[in-house]
């Protein structure tokens, strides 16, 4: 886990505006009538429905996509009871979660008031406003009583997250070790330590998920909670049993699981040593846990190993859950968060972690390929598919069990609707950037003169993208690096022209010269070439000098893709290679391609096109569903491009059945599924929404990105090359230090990938 300073923690706060969230408008404002239908007269209209009908508040306010979280601040974190106001910044934390996550909009509520009826009533009061509320940091025992109360009290769903969050996430992790270890819950031996509000919580639910009572030993700070004991509240009775054990030292033996949610090293090796075969251990104590990694692995070889830190495996995270299941509960307008619910997203996240993960997941966190396992009993938090999967999954149950005031019949297109909401957002860029920032590779910036490229370079080193390499003259970059007032300090400078520099070149030309002897390059011609940053930025990537390479800004295209093209080479299997850009919008994510290499291109590379878009769309975690264009339809016109198209959709139906792909068709027929499905019934993707549009030429696929930049209809990546041998990535003239930054970003996934694909190979 990186090392977080306390000033850097201060400055992110603090930084442009204070604090992590905000509320902005999402109705136009800019004329007099806009403003007269934002509030008077306008607004009396609503105001007379809701009056009406009460559930209207879901249809003309923001009341169903809004969650309050409430607190009190009696228990925050680790810090303890440090009041409501120094607690904001978690309530604020909460917040932003809930809305990159799952699309939900936040007030973070902080009640300066501890007793428990005041607190209770507090709530009800503001419930209106909201379509949930979660409770957070709440002490116990109080937070019992608060939680009860309001969930019987207000007809909205209510969940205290510090109970419930952690018992959803470990009860899935549970379900799933117990499956790799060969045992049934209904005869495991489980020791719980700690007995707070999240513990009993978890007890609840894994005798809910069919862990008897009998065989459950709790724990406090006192020892091992027993009939005999006479110092216990009456949350901590409900688990008193008839036992001999009165240490966690006696209760551990023998026993099949040990829940932690207590203090650092409390749990010693010989405590797991004492413990039954392939014993399940979720040591969730944060920041320490009751024992330490190292010590849980090296104590014996057959321990199933859970903490709440991200820098070990089997993480024990309630991002996993709060916002997909507040999401789900959301969308069904339902009255209650209730058991069912619960249960639906502790299966729900179970099974997704069964499941193949997408390579996209993979190299973010520095994995090989991952499998269902001992290191892999939960999804990680970065996986695109909790939303889908989980959220529905609790919206189904709150359907199911009666809570639900709106009903989802078709979940396909509830599906799709969760998508399309989440696509505004750039969550698939931060985890290209905690990937890269994971596993950071050198990469090498060939134009660093350009001031964007310099300052993406800079920026990348400082963010932990990439360690830079940058290809130019020192005195040179030093003076523009002091005009923009950005330091070098620690950045790798080479100079082309530098004498320490002619060995190398020398030993570049001549692996180029014997590499494309054939071709007709001869020695000469590649030391002529390895004077120029591009040829030489390249040939460092090829010879594992650098990892993978930027450039762009100042060169043409058509220069820099023959050079890669005689230097990398194309992947086996291909003819060509193509580039393609990322679109992310309000609509949901869109794949584009070719918008870079091919100028016309033929039938034959229409499919290399297509078959290399199909792999890149599935790399980043999505479904291909493809379309290729053109400015007719389905055979209307034989000549020209739309000749091309049709006949690359003939073989690609033939030779790769299993491609959801179809064309040659407009647009318009491509984006809007109903007309395309009612006009063309025969259509391949029939019932699905497109996500990845081929491009009958440059020309067109140029044009139709930019024009979506330039209108701003969202995030942008891109250029991504596809089927080159490595990492070579071109930007183009007009390209900000952001876009630069971001392709540098792809660029190090790009890396990353190629580096596991090499690892594979040996």
């Amino acid at each position: 886990m990186a090392k977080i300073t306390k000033e850097e923690a201060l400055r992110y706060h603090a930084e442009g505006k204070p604090g992590k969230i905000e509320v902005i408008p999402t109705k136009p404002y800019s004329t007099q009538t806009d403003l007269s239908l934002a509030y008077s007269p306008g607004v009396a209209e609503p105001c007379l429905e809701i009056k009406e009908k009460p559930l209207d508040a879901y249809e003309y306010t923001a009341k169903g996509n809004l969650v309050a979280v409430i607190s009190n601040g009696t228990a925050v974190l680790g810090l303890g009871d440090i009041g409501p106001l120094a607690g904001k910044p978690v309530m604020e934390g909460k917040g932003l979660l809930f809305k990159i996550f799952a699309g939900i909009d936040v007030f973070d509520i902080e009640v300066d008031e501890k007793d428990p009826e005041k607190f209770i009533q507090t709530v009800k009061a503001i419930a209106p406003t909201f379509g949930g509320i979660n409770l957070e940091d709440i002490k116990a025992p109080e937070c019992f009583e608060i939680e009860t109360r309001l969930k019987d009290e207000l007809d909205i769903p209510v969940m205290h997250d510090d109970q419930h969050g952690t018992a959803i996430i470990s009860g899935a992790g549970l379900i799933n070790a117990l499956e790799i270890a060969g045992k049934n819950i209904g005869e495991v031996k489980i020791v719980v330590n700690g007995a707070g509000a999240a513990s009993i919580s978890c007890t609840k639910l894994y005798m809910a998920l069919g862990a008897k009572k009998e065989n459950i030993l709790m724990c406090d700070s006192k020892g091992v909670i027993s009939t005999r004991r006479t110092d216990l509240n009456a949350a901590k009775r409900e688990f008193a049993v008839d036992t001999d054990a009165r240490t966690l030292q006696e209760a551990i033996a023998g026993a099949d699981v040990f829940l932690g949610l207590s203090v650092a090293n409390v749990l010693t090796q010989d405590m797991v040593r004492s413990m039954n075969p392939n014993p399940i251990v979720f040591a969730l104590a944060n920041p320490n846990p009751e024992i330490s990694y190292a010590d849980a692995m090296a104590s014996r070889p057959d321990i199933i190993f859970a903490t709440g830190r991200s820098d070990y495996p089997n993480q024990i995270n309630n991002v996993l859950g709060f916002p997909y299941i507040f999401r789900g509960a959301l969308d069904t307008r339902a009255k209650a968060i209730n058991e069912e619910m619960k249960r639906a997203a502790v299966y729900a996240i179970a099974q997704l972690a069964k499941e193949p993960v997408p390579d996209v997941v993979n190299a973010a966190y520095q994995l090989k390929r991952t499998t269902f396992g001992r290191d892999y009993i939960l999804p990680k938090a970065l996986d695109p598919r909790l939303l889908t999967r989980v959220s529905t999954a609790v919206a189904k149950a709150a359907i199911e069990s009666g809570v639900s005031r709106k009903t989802i019949t078709d979940w396909d297109g509830y599906r799709n609707h969760l998508r399309e909401m989440m696509g505004y957002d750039n969550k698939l860029l931060r985890s290209f950037t905690d990937m890269a920032k994971a596993n950071p590779k050198r990469v090498v910036f060939a134009e660093a003169n350009h001031i964007n490229m310099l300052k993406a370079a800079v920026e990348a080193k400082n963010l932990g993208i990439c360690v830079p390499i940058l290809l130019g003259n020192e005195e040179r970059l030093a003076k523009i690096a002091a005009e923009e007032n950005i330091s070098l300090e620690g950045i790798e400078i080479v100079n082309l022209r530098h004498d320490r520099e002619t060995e190398r070149r020398h030993r570049y030309a001549r692996l180029l010269a014997e590499k494309r002897a054939r071709d007709g390059v001869t020695y000469s011609e590649a030391c002529e070439k390895m004077v120029e940053r591009n040829a030489f930025g390249m040939m460092m990537v090829e010879t594992g000098d650098a990892d993978a390479f930027v450039t762009g800004v100042y060169s043409r295209y058509s220069e820099v893709n023959k050079l890669a093209e005689q230097i990398i080479g194309i992947r086996p299997s291909y003819k060509h290679f193509g580039a393609m850009h990322i679109v992310t919008s309000k609509k949901g994510t869109f794949f584009m391609a070719d918008t870079l290499i091919n100028r016309h291109p033929s039938t034959e590379v229409l499919i290399d096109i297509a078959r290399l878009t199909y792999d890149a769309v599935k790399f980043f975690a999505h479904e291909p569903v493809m379309a290729m264009l053109s400015y007719s339809n389905f055979g209307s016109d034989k000549q020209g491009s739309p000749l091309k198209v049709h006949e690359a959709i003939d073989y690609l139906h033939k030779t790769y059945p299993e491609m959801l792909i179809d064309g040659e068709m407009q647009v318009n027929f491509a984006l809007d599924r109903k007309l395309r499905d009612e006009m063309y019934p025969f259509n391949k993707l029939n019932g699905r929404d497109v996500n990845t549009l081929v491009f009958p030429n440059l020309s067109s696929a140029n044009s139709a990105y930019k024009l979506l930049l330039e209108m701003g209809v969202g995030e942008i990546i891109g250029p991504i090359q596809m089927g080159l041998n490595k990492p070579i990535h071109f930007t183009d003239v007009e390209s900000s230090t952001r876009d630069i930054l971001n392709l540098t970003t792809v660029a190090v996934v790009d890396a990353i990938v190629q580096e596991q694909i090499e690892k594979a190979r040996k």
